[in-house]
């Protein structure tokens, strides 16, 4: 058998919403080997999405060691992999059990919708009683909707994880038992995941990582410490908390399978990954992941960005544990490439995802045509849970390419709501956008979100910009290829192969009256549903 060669690659363990990946790159991100896999979602109730922390553990580990199988095959010895790097689902709540290491429940995802009613005892909670924010010194009513805001940059809402474990420990006897007697551990998917690879109940390592910590509703931002007032609030103690760590340093090594003794040296919330993959690591750079909705992150620097256009801040990442924190502003849309999908699966205008730029391109525009996608209301920046999806603008002239055309830049014009928000919360005009994920293989789908947005987009030809971020921390915290988070000329040869460029084509004119009409056209979409107070 022939020896095999000793090369220098790095891992990135992706733990996604439905699948877990393995990637390996090399220093310019080139993928050496790879294996993916599905694993169930549970659907219980309406509303309800459940993920079993076991089956996403085997599934992990099942992916490691089918990518370890192929590196080897292609001629690599497996103490190639110098470090590896965890990225995963963020705000999804994981509970277990100290003492035997095992999850006490199905992890809430991050989807999940049951907690509508936790949601509304506290907010009549912060009215009322609102949270201490000094010794004897409390905020309530607007000022305490506001003080919670000002300490974790989130409102509260079905979305981040201190509500969903407040909802198992209410709900599920076995994790109130674990709670009232300390046995009770909280983690977000990252934490779950080192938890295992680190050695499990035997090692015991608890830690949770900075960027998913920001969505738990329990940091204080600015600190980068768990905050004691929200803990109290939310009537939770504080022993079931993992042990905060930064981005990018070493954890420690893997305790078994074929990448033992391999150091941890990243974790990373999925949307942040993203960020630091497409390399968006300055003030001022935004990327955005086009997958069933749409994230936009845009990087704020050193500095808490506080948004008043319907926004969030969030921690984007820290790069070692004594490095100073760079913030972020999010904007999250509902509907990307579900609008898509639509149009295949319901609508039966195409036959294939990919069908949707040749046909839009039959068209030099959408005739007239505007499509507001909100199939369940509106997210960033309009918050308008009772807007409904609006075709208007329609005549006996509109074709299918048209409505096709419509919907590529209904994904533009809510791209661009976003970025004017960011504008104008962070006073920092947008240099160019990195885009990820899968409507963004489209060409037409790139050039029309360059035209409405009257900015670059920059498009890489390898868009695993989520594993990709994650690898980067590990790289950067083992000291491998010299890259290093807070020099960005560091990276400046990861991923540039094939990188495209798609510049604005369309005269300033038309894209302003455009955009007026697009702003009209949700105007009319907003409040059709305006709910009963039962």
């Amino acid at each position: 058998m022939a020896t095999l060669k000793n090369g220098q690659f790095i891992g990135s363990l992706d733990c996604g919403t439905t699948s877990v990946r393995f990637i390996i790159f090399d220093q310019h991100a080139d993928i050496i080997a790879q294996h993916q896999l599905e694993f169930p979602q549970y659907y219980l109730h309406p509303g309800w999405h459940e993920h079993d922390a076991d089956e996403i553990q085997q599934h992990a580990d099942k992916c490691v060691e089918e990518t370890m199988k192929t590196l080897e095959s292609e001629g690599w010895s497996k103490d190639s992999v110098k470090a590896i790097g965890i990225t995963n689902q963020r705000e999804t709540t994981v509970a277990w059990s100290r003492k035997t290491g095992k999850p006490l429940c199905r992890a809430i995802v991050w989807t999940d919708s049951r907690t509508k009613n936790t949601v509304a005892h506290y907010e009549h909670k912060l009215q009322t009683e609102g949270i201490q924010v000094s010794p004897g010194v409390w905020k309530n009513g607007k000022d305490g909707v506001e003080a919670l805001r000002r300490i974790t940059g989130l409102p509260l809402s079905t979305y981040f994880s201190a509500i969903k474990l407040r909802w198992m420990i209410d709900n599920y006897p076995e994790v109130t038992k674990a709670h009232d007697s300390d046995d009770l551990l909280f983690g977000t998917v990252e934490s779950w995941v080192a938890y295992n690879l680190l050695g499990g109940v035997e090692k015991g390592v608890h830690i949770g990582e900075v960027t998913n910590a920001s969505r738990t509703l329990l940091l204080n931002m600015t600190t980068l410490k768990w905050e004691p007032s929200l803990l109290e609030f939310f009537g939770l103690r504080n022993s079931i908390l993992p042990k905060l760590v930064s981005t990018s340093e070493v954890y420690g090594n893997v305790a078994y399978g074929p990448l033992k003794g391999v150091p941890i040296g990243g974790l990373v919330g999925d949307q942040q990954a993203a960020l630091i993959g497409n390399k968006c690591l300055s003030e001022g750079e935004a990327k955005c992941t086009y997958g069933t909705g749409a994230f936009l992150l845009f990087c704020t620097g050193d500095e808490i960005v506080k948004s008043t256009h319907g926004l969030l801040s969030t921690v984007a990442y820290q790069a070692g544990p004594n490095a100073k924190p760079v913030y972020a502003l999010e904007g999250s849309i509902a509907v990307a490439g579900s609008a898509i999908k639509w149009l295949r699966d319901t609508m039966h205008i195409i036959d294939t995802a990919a069908e949707i730029n040749i046909l839009a391109a039959k068209e030099r525009d959408s005739g007239g045509v505007y499509f507001v996608t909100a199939f369940s209301g509106l997210l960033a920046p309009y918050w308008d849970p009772g807007a409904a999806g609006l075709l208007i603008g329609v005549s006996q002239y509109t074709n299918p390419a048209h409505i096709a055309r419509a919907t590529l830049e209904a994904n533009a014009y809510q791209t661009r709501a976003v970025i004017e928000s960011m504008k104008l919360d962070s006073g920092n005009d947008l240099k160019h956008l990195k885009v990820d994920g899968g409507m963004t293989n489209g060409d037409l789908a790139m050039s029309v979100l360059a035209d409405i947005g009257g900015f670059d987009v920059v498009r890489p030809e390898m868009r695993e910009s989520t594993a990709l971020g994650a690898a980067l921390c590990a790289g950067a915290a083992v000291k491998l290829f010299d890259w290093d988070l807070t020099d960005p000329a560091s990276l400046s040869q990861v991923n540039t192969k094939g990188t495209r460029v798609f510049t604005p084509d369309l005269a300033e004119t038309d894209r302003e009256q455009r955009w007026q009409n697009w702003q009209k056209a949700v105007e009319r979409s907003k409040g059709w549903d305006e709910g009963v107070d039962a």
